[in-house]
């Protein structure tokens, strides 16, 4: 087995719940997590180093910081206690706790960590099992993992499977729960999706935070029929609209709508329901469709054209807020079609 003194590993962020397609619709971005390794000599320890959003508030230690903390776990699991000593940059431009995936985005990089720094020969689906005993959204890191347009679904388990300590309710590195065990396999499944080139994301990103925890507790435990249904008819039409050349963009924002989860968290991000409004194909040319980003608070537009003018749109209303207005900044990215991956050197 060859052992590489330097790795790379590259994980794309994310947006999910795209549209109607709440826990089920996820893409991977042109904008991307990285980690620089390079194995030290015996007995030197773990030198971390990081820079990017949240470099003055992320934690270095390892038992501590998401990446490491989920690397240790898988690595446990082979009966490894401890990483082996490595130098790791981490750059990260993804805003944390913005609705671009950054903790499924440092999941996955510490899974994929574990499995590079092990040497533990994982497949992908594979570590999509670890992934999803840390981050129980498989529409956020399935596409950071598998990259490009990704429906998901976590399978029934059966009652042993349930059996404590076997699979965590969720989230177990952010709540504090016991670590959890090794995971049972096929926790998760996906379909990477078809996506035309011409349609890009804008996401508007508000200088403000919206916890995941917050963001579920205004969800109703229960829907009506008819909300059930409207996501589901949209959300058929919408996979298939959203491979397809010509881009039909009126067929594609209506199919973008959304009854089960942005009615109910509009009031946490200030102006979303005038955006969802006042930004629409016939108003501003170029727009395709516009849903919240994951749980937000960023605002992702598809688009075909005139990037700049719709971000600005969005801005503004943003900015027309009270009590001030709202700063915020955007990204135009790709949707790309590789997810996370380690590029070995001598």
């Amino acid at each position: 087995m060859t052992t590489h003194n330097k790795f790379k590993i590259t994980v794309p962020a994310t947006s999910a719940n795209i549209g109607p397609g709440f826990d089920v619709l996820g893409m991977a971005f042109s904008l991307y997590l990285t980690l620089d390794c390079e194995r030290l000599p015996a007995g030197s320890g773990l030198q971390m180093t990081y820079e990017g959003e949240g470099a003055k508030d992320v934690p270095l230690v390892a038992e501590k910081n998401l990446i490491t903390k989920t690397a240790l776990y898988v690595l446990s699991t082979y009966g490894i206690t401890s990483l082996p000593p490595l130098k790791i940059h981490v750059t990260n431009p993804i805003p944390l706790g913005r609705g671009l995936g950054s903790s499924g985005s440092a999941v996955v990089a510490g899974v994929v960590l574990a499995n590079a720094a092990g040497n533990l020969q994982m497949t992908n689906d594979r570590m999509l099992d670890y992934c999803l005993m840390v981050e129980r959204h498989p529409d956020n890191v399935a596409p950071a993992l598998f990259g490009g347009f990704v429906a998901s679904f976590l399978r029934e388990l059966e009652p042993e499977e349930l059996d404590p300590p076997s699979i965590p309710r969720s989230e177990p590195t952010r709540n504090g729960a016991a670590q959890p065990p090794t995971p049972i396999t096929d926790i998760g499944h996906y379909i990477q999706l078809g996506w035309t080139k011409e349609i890009k994301a804008i996401a508007v990103i508000p200088d403000f935070e919206v916890a995941t925890e917050d963001a579920r507790a205004v969800l109703p435990d229960m829907y009506q029929r008819a909300d059930v249904i409207y996501n589901l008819q949209r959300i058929a039409v919408l996979t298939t609209a959203l491979s397809r050349t010509p881009v039909n963009a009126d067929l594609i924002h209506k199919a973008m709508s959304d009854k089960v989860h942005q009615p109910y968290r509009k009031h946490l991000i200030p102006g979303m329901a005038e955006m969802l409004e006042k930004i629409t194909p016939k108003t501003y040319p170029g727009v395709v469709g516009i849903c919240l980003s994951g749980a937000g608070p960023t605002i992702l537009v598809l688009a075909t054209e005139n990037f700049e003018q719709i971000a600005a749109a969005v801005q503004d209303i943003f900015t027309s807020q009270p009590n001030g207005g709202i700063k915020s900044m955007y990204k135009v990215l790709d949707v790309v079609e590789e997810g996370a991956k380690t590029e070995y050197f001598d």
